[in-house]
């Protein structure tokens, strides 16, 4: 089992940044996709960065630009860093493997992006 701990969020306003951390409970990062996920309100939880174990990543369009996601030196930890925040932006976001194993969902952190 793993436990995967988010931290980060918070309150902006549009345009400005914040930076995501997930901590897993043990180095699953260096073997396995992981990816960070957001779920907004009434909508499906999705899948909006992606980073191997060859540190190759992928984007949603929608944040692609804005976005940026990493790996701890440690390579037990990974990031997000988000710049250029949206209103749309605002949901919890989650870490977790990809694909995602559904027994690892952690509490996730809000982001909220005011207009």
């Amino acid at each position: 089992q793993v436990q995967l701990v988010e931290s980060g969020g918070g309150l902006v306003q549009a345009g400005g940044s914040l930076r995501l951390s997930c901590a897993p409970s043990r180095s699953i990062f260096s073997i396995r996709p992981m990816g960070w996920y957001r779920a907004a309100p009434g909508k499906q939880r999705e899948l909006v960065a992606s980073i191997d174990s060859r540190n190759s990543t992928n984007y949603a369009d929608s944040v692609k630009g804005r976005f940026t996601i990493s790996k701890g030196n440690a390579r037990n930890t990974a990031f997000l860093q988000m710049n250029s925040l949206k209103p749309e932006d605002t949901a919890v976001y989650y870490c977790n493997v990809v694909p995602f194993n559904n027994n690892w969902w952690g509490q996730g952190t809000q982001v909220t992006v005011s207009s």
